[in-house]
């Protein structure tokens, strides 16, 4: 087992960097999410965004 972890060292670090990278990218979508921004337009100037009806409700659709 020691052995194992020893030789795929490289690869396990990789994999935890870029594992907490995506974790990272999730919970900053979810938090903006619930702060009401919208992950399509972004912190953008929403009136000149072609989606901002469809992001904030503004009559249209979900």
């Amino acid at each position: 087992m020691f052995e194992f972890l020893l030789l795929n060292l490289g690869t396990i670090i990789i994999s935890l960097v870029l594992l907490g990278i995506v974790t990272a990218i999730i919970a900053s979508m979810l938090s903006d999410k619930r702060k009401g921004k919208s992950v399509v337009c972004g912190n953008c100037a929403c009136g000149s965004c072609p989606k901002s009806a469809a992001c904030h409700g503004l009559g249209g659709a979900k």
